[in-house]
Order: C-alpha cells, then sequence, then structure tokens
C-alpha cells in the first residue's frame, strides 16, 4: 500500500511535468551541451574566469545550457578557434581582441601603442569606444558575436636576451600574434618578427627559433614562458584585452531568456577577470622572480618613441581620419582620468 502511495506520488509529479527536488528539470527539457575553448593553460586567470562562466551559464539558463571548457587550445589555436565558430566546431573562443583582425581590419587599430596607461583607461575605452563598437557590430555577419568584454593585460617582452633599450631588439628574432599593427610595432623598434601560434611558442623559444616573445603577464605567467626566456621587460606597448566571442548560430538558436543568461554570465565573470588581473600583476611577476626571472622596469619614453613608426604606417593603411580620431579619442579618456 505504502509503495502504490509512492507510485501514485511519483506519477502525480510526472504528471504536472516536474520531479520533485529538482526544481530545473523538467520532463522534455534537452540540456545542451556548449564548448568553450581558449589557449591559456588550466593555471590562471583565464582559466578560472571561464570556469565561472560556465557555472553562472547554467545557473542563469536554469540548467538548460551548460558550457565545457577546454583549456590549452585542446580544440584549436586563437587563430582556428575563431574559424571554429563560423562552422559550429565551437560554440564559444576566449581570445585576444587583435586575434580578431583577420576577420574585421579596422580591429588591427586597437593594437595602436601606448592607448592607455592604466587598467581603467582600458577598461572605459573598450566599453565606451564608439570606433570598438563599430567594428564588433561587423562580427554577427561574420559568424560570430562578442558577449564579454575579458581582460589580458599591457603586452611586454619575454627574451632569452638583455633587452634593456629598444637598441637591443636590433635584428632578434620574435615571436608575434598574426596581427599587421603589432608587426609594425615590432618592426618600428627593431626586431624581425615572426608569426606563430601561442601553443607552439615555448619550445620555439626553447629551441632558439626565436629569441623571444610579447604577451601580457598573465599570459607569460600561464605559459610559462619566463621558464626558456628569463628576461622579462615590462614595455606596455599594447593594452590588449580578451574578447569571448560566441557562434552566432548558437546564439540565435537560444530562447532570449538564455540569450540574457550568458551575457549576463559573461558580464560577471569578465568584472571578475579584470579586477584578478589588474591585481595579479605584482604578484605573478614576484613569483617569476623567485623562478629566476629578471624583471625590467624600462623608462617607457624610449619605447614610446621607437613605436612611431607603426603610427604613421597606420595612418598611410587606413587613412590619417581613422587613425587620428581613434587616438583622440583614446587621449580624452586619459586624460578624464588622469
Amino acid at each position: 500500500m505504502q509503495n502504490r502511495r509512492h507510485i501514485l506520488k511519483a506519477s502525480a509529479a510526472l504528471a504536472g511535468g516536474a520531479i520533485t527536488g529538482f526544481p530545473n528539470i523538467v520532463l522534455g527539457q534537452s540540456v545542451r551541451t556548449l564548448r568553450f575553448s581558449h589557449t591559456d593553460t588550466s593555471v590562471g586567470a583565464a582559466n578560472e574566469a571561464a570556469m565561472r562562466f560556465a557555472a553562472a551559464v547554467e545557473k542563469y539558463t536554469s540548467g538548460r545550457c551548460k558550457v565545457q571548457v577546454f583549456h590549452s587550445g585542446q580544440l584549436a589555436n586563437d587563430a582556428k578557434s575563431l574559424d571554429q565558430l563560423q562552422v559550429g566546431g565551437l560554440d564559444f573562443a576566449l581570445t585576444g581582441v587583435v586575434t580578431f583582425t583577420p576577420h574585421v581590419k579596422d580591429l588591427s587599430l586597437i593594437a595602436l601603442p601606448y592607448l592607455a596607461e592604466t587598467y581603467e583607461q582600458g577598461w572605459k575605452l573598450y566599453d565606451t569606444s564608439k570606433f570598438i563598437k563599430q567594428q564588433a557590430d561587423l562580427l554577427p555577419a561574420k559568424g560570430m558575436r562578442i558577449v564579454g568584454n575579458w581582460e589580458a593585460g599591457f603586452r611586454s617582452f619575454t627574451t632569452n636576451f638583455p633587452l634593456n633599450s629598444p637598441a637591443d631588439a636590433k635584428g632578434k628574432k620574435l615571436r608575434i600574434a598574426p596581427v599587421e599593427m603589432i608587426r609594425w610595432i615590432m618592426e618600428s623598434i627593431g626586431f624581425s618578427p615572426v608569426v606563430m601560434p601561442v601553443t607552439e611558442v615555448y619550445l620555439a623559444i626553447q629551441q632558439n627559433t626565436v629569441s623571444g616573445q610579447e604577451n601580457p603577464i598573465d599570459t607569460i605567467y600561464s605559459q610559462r614562458f619566463y621558464e626558456v626566456a628569463k628576461h622579462v621587460t615590462l614595455s606596455q606597448h599594447v593594452y590588449s584585452p580578451r574578447w569571448v566571442a560566441m557562434a552566432e548560430r548558437t546564439f540565435k538558436s537560444l530562447s532570449a531568456a538564455d540569450q540574457e543568461g550568458i551575457l549576463k554570465a559573461a558580464k560577471e565573470a569578465g568584472d571578475w577577470n579584470r579586477t584578478e588581473v589588474r591585481a595579479n600583476d605584482e604578484k605573478l611577476l614576484a613569483e617569476m622572480t623567485a623562478k629566476g626571472a629578471t624583471i625590467v622596469k624600462p623608462d617607457l619614453s624610449a619605447w614610446r618613441k621607437a613605436s612611431e613608426g607603426a603610427v604613421e604606417r597606420a595612418r598611410k593603411e587606413f587613412g590619417a581620419t581613422a587613425v587620428d580620431q581613434f587616438i583622440a579619442e583614446a587621449a580624452e579618456i586619459r586624460k578624464s582620468m588622469s
């Protein structure tokens, strides 16, 4: 008799479409697993932010969407992760904003040297810039949309030789991301830039194929570049945040409520990521120093002057009006926050 009552109670719950004790589980509700790719290791702010994002997505979609995070370029390198968004191989990709330049050429201008001097200036630039929004709004037509502004930091050098001034860079092979503006900056400084995926850089430095690379502190630490290129020079030549991009076909396939949940989750994880990266810089530099790295904080005036050639090349390639308008936009933010 008791068993019969249990059966009747369960049947009533099933008829109502819910399972007692599991409010987020509804009969007939399918759970979608969405794949999230990034190239940082499991150690660092990027992966932690991705895991926080995954938990928040599940929460804000009431379990209808789950995010599976793949770190260390397990599924694709940075450039290929965006290609995979376009063809449906991935649902999310976290990568530097500079990685998007092959898809929207004018995004190269976000890598102009010394646009921001502090994290707060960089955040305001990316959150309010009309130029950046115009470029981001072109991406859905290319199969991806930006759902979150996250953080990487200011790009600096790690080299296997002392880099005390731009003069020391002359003729040295340096790995760069496939971004024209970054190449122009490196050539203006005096480096011989070599393009390769970030996942191949550690071995390339180890084998002396290149003499170093340039990336933000969080990436230098998480990728352990300081182990094979022990000279860390904090040139801070480019402010280099990350975007979380979502496959447009995935976004459009979701309900409005789940779209809103994903945007909310990306904002929360991004705010945490920004704060964490900013707070961690000195701690990570101290850890790298303890492990044998040499940290140099140079006078930036020489580096600013050495990079000016890239600005002139940008004016010729993109037009002086566009370049100068964006530089003025960044300068106004620096002035208002100084």
